[in-house]
């Protein structure tokens, strides 16, 4: 049986999470989320906890169990914490600014790169070379940081480019001096 699936998830207070057909509602203090649940996953909502459990036992449920606790799990921990993601700007000229709501990027190319959040995700530009995504949905917010790291990724000889907080960029060693040809 699934580690991950078994655990309840305990309903905090100031959250509601109802059941709606095929469809899991999750309300709290920042917002609403909501899902549609895999048919072969069964969900018990109780009062103060939620059971997720799966119809059989080969592999793909097992997965299908996991996922889905963690995926409501997620969804309340976004209305009452919600999540953020920082990302920083390395090089020289590199830089970003809040334009309105959309962000604008300077980052090397030729042109300036404007870029509007979706609904439900705010960006922040506090410096100018770092960037701050916050959310109620934890896949939104990591697939805009992605979206905007993707405008630029770091690049493994100078490290130049935009890369999320504490990420490691190896570096690779440039081409040898030529004193040896000569």
């Amino acid at each position: 049986m699934s580690r991950v699936g078994r655990k309840p998830i305990s309903i905090v207070k100031g959250v509601t999470i109802t059941k709606k057909d095929d469809a899991i509602v999750v309300k709290g203090p920042k917002g609403e989320l909501s899902a549609r649940v895999h048919p072969d996953i069964t969900i018990d909502v109780n009062p103060s906890e939620v059971l997720v459990s799966r119809h059989a036992d080969d592999g793909a449920h097992r997965a299908l169990h996991g996922l889905w606790r963690a995926l409501i799990q997620n969804m309340v921990n976004g209305v009452t914490q919600g999540y953020s993601q920082k990302l920083e700007i390395v090089g020289v000229g590199y830089r970003a600014e809040m334009r309105g709501k959309k962000l604008q990027l300077m980052l090397g190319y030729s042109h300036p790169i404007l870029f509007g959040p979706p609904d439900g995700v705010t960006i922040e530009a506090p410096t100018q070379t770092s960037i701050m995504i916050t959310g109620i949905d934890k896949q939104l917010v990591g697939l805009v940081a992605a979206k905007i790291r993707s405008f630029r990724p770091p690049e493994p000889y100078k490290g130049k480019g935009v890369k999320y907080e504490g990420e490691y960029i190896r570096r690779k060693a440039g081409k040898a001096a030529a004193t040896a040809a000569k």
